[in-house]
C-alpha cells in the first residue's frame, strides 16, 4: 500500500513537472509570435548582427540612437530583468536602473499592451541566445542627452496614444486595432510629430516624413484612393507584393521580421481595422494616353523608355519576379512625390519575399538624370499612371530632391 502510495505521488508529481514544461513551452512559443507582432527584431538587431542583440543605428532629428542588446546577457542585455522590470519598459519606458529610455522605444503605443502578452515576450526573450556585447552608445545633442529630462516629456506625451472606441466594432476590427495601433505601432512612423517628437494624435495614421520619405497616410479613405482594398491589403502584409506594388525602404524590414511571420487571421483583422468594417471602395485609375499628356509629361515618356522600361515595361506592365508594373502602382498615386522620386534617385536595393520570390535591385539614376529630366519623368509617371493631374516644376523638385533630412525613426529601446 505504502508502495503504491508512493507510486501515485511520484507519478503524480511527473504529470505536473511536464504541464508545467508543457505550459512554459506555450507560453515561450506565444512570446515569440507576440515579439514577431511588436516588431521586436527590426531595431534591436544590426545589419548581419546576431538577432536582438542591438547596435542598429537609428536617425532621429536629434541624432543617431541605437538599437539596444535584449538578448537574456546579464552584463550588456537584459538577462537581469524580472517580468516587472520588463513590463515598466514597455509600457512606461523604464529601464531596470529607473533611467528614462528615449521614446524611439515606442512606449507612448506599448503603454496599452495587455501584461500577459508583455510576460509572453519576456518569456520568450529569456530563451535567445545570450550575446555578451554592449550596444554602441547614443549620444545625443543637449539638450536631448539628459535623460532625467525626459520625465516632463512622458508627463505630457508618454501615454497620450489612446484607442478609439470599439462600440459596435466586429471582433476583427477590435484584434486589429490591438495588432496595429499597440503591438505593430504602426503610429510612431505613420503620424506626424511636433517639434520635441511628439506624435500629434490629432493628425493620427494621417503620413508623417521619415528619413527623406513619407510614411504614407494609412486613413480608410486615403487607402483606398491608392487603390487598396481588404484582400490586396492583408496578402500585401503577408508576402510584400501585390498589384499595389512592392514593400521598400522602413517597411520591408517590417515584413522580414513581422509581418510575414504572421497568421492570416491576424494580418486580415489588420486590413479589417485600417480599411474598417465596411471599407470604401478602391478607387480604380485608368492609363492616360499619350496624346493627352502635359508638354513635359510627353518628354518624360523618353526618360521612361531609357531608363525604367527594361525592367518596368515599354507600357508599365512590369516583369515577374523582376520589376513591379507602374500600372496600378500606389506609389504613383501619392500626391507627395517624393518616395517615387527618392526611389528613381537613390533605387532599392535586392528584395528577398516569401518563397523563392526576389525583386532585383533597381539602381539609382541621380548621376544619368538632371533636374528637368527628372522633372519630366515624374509628371509622366503621375499622369499616365498615377492619376494626378498637373505638372511638378523643376524647383519643387530640386526642393524634394534636397530634403532627405532624416526624420524620427519610429523605435529602439
Amino acid at each position: 500500500m505504502a508502495r503504491s502510495l508512493t507510486g501515485l505521488l511520484l507519478a503524480a508529481g511527473l504529470g505536473l513537472a511536464a504541464g508545467a514544461q508543457a505550459a512554459d513551452a506555450d507560453l515561450v512559443k506565444r512570446g515569440e509570435y507576440l515579439a514577431r507582432a511588436a516588431d521586436c527584431m527590426a531595431c534591436h538587431t544590426a545589419a548581419g548582427g546576431a538577432p536582438f542583440a542591438g547596435g542598429l543605428p537609428i536617425a532621429s532629428p536629434f541624432g543617431t540612437i541605437y538599437g539596444s542588446n535584449i538578448t537574456p546577457d546579464k552584463d550588456h542585455g537584459i538577462g537581469n530583468y524580472s517580468a516587472d522590470d520588463f513590463f515598466a519598459a514597455l509600457t512606461e519606458g523604464k529601464r531596470k536602473d529607473g533611467a528614462n529610455l528615449y521614446p524611439a522605444m515606442p512606449y507612448t503605443s506599448y503603454h496599452l499592451i495587455r501584461r500577459e502578452d508583455s510576460d509572453a515576450i519576456h518569456a520568450y526573450l529569456m530563451t535567445v541566445e545570450p550575446v555578451h556585447r554592449a550596444a554602441p552608445e547614443t549620444a545625443l545633442n543637449f539638450p536631448f542627452n539628459v535623460r532625467a529630462g525626459l520625465s516632463g516629456w512622458n508627463l505630457l506625451y508618454g501615454k497620450s496614444v489612446q484607442l478609439q472606441s470599439a462600440e459596435g466594432r466586429s471582433e476583427p476590427w477590435q484584434r486589429g486595432q490591438y495588432l496595429v495601433e499597440v503591438l505593430g505601432h504602426c503610429g510612431e512612423c505613420h503620424t506626424p510629430r511636433n517639434a520635441i517628437g511628439a506624435l500629434q494624435q490629432d493628425k493620427r495614421l494621417s503620413g508623417a516624413l521619415l528619413n527623406g520619405y513619407l510614411a504614407p497616410s494609412l486613413l480608410p479613405g486615403d487607402l483606398a484612393a491608392r487603390g487598396w482594398n481588404h484582400a490586396d491589403l492583408s496578402a500585401f502584409l503577408e508576402h510584400g507584393m501585390s498589384a499595389q506594388g512592392s514593400m521598400f525602404n522602413e517597411m520591408f524590414p517590417v515584413l522580414h521580421h513581422s509581418t510575414q511571420h504572421l497568421d492570416s487571421g491576424d494580418l486580415q483583422a489588420m486590413a479589417t481595422y485600417l480599411l474598417g468594417d465596411q471599407p470604401p471602395a478602391a478607387r480604380v485609375v485608368q492609363t492616360v494616353a499619350y496624346p493627352q499628356l502635359s508638354a513635359s509629361a510627353k518628354r518624360g515618356r523618353q526618360q521612361y523608355l531609357n531608363v525604367c522600361a527594361g525592367c518596368h515595361g515599354t507600357e508599365g506592365e512590369g516583369k515577374p519576379h523582376i520589376a513591379v508594373a507602374m500600372q496600378g502602382n500606389t506609389t504613383l498615386r501619392l500626391a507627395d512625390s517624393r518616395n517615387l522620386l527618392r526611389v528613381i534617385v537613390d533605387g532599392i536595393g535586392e528584395q528577398q519575399f516569401g518563397g523563392y520570390e526576389r525583386m532585383q535591385p533597381m539602381p539609382g539614376f541621380a548621376d544619368k538624370l538632371d533636374d528637368a529630366q527628372l522633372t519630366d519623368l515624374l509628371n509622366y509617371l503621375r499622369q499616365s499612371w498615377g492619376g494626378l493631374p498637373g505638372d511638378l516644376d523643376v524647383q519643387a523638385v530640386a526642393r524634394l530632391k534636397s530634403d532627405g533630412a532624416p526624420a524620427h525613426a519610429g523605435k529602439a529601446m
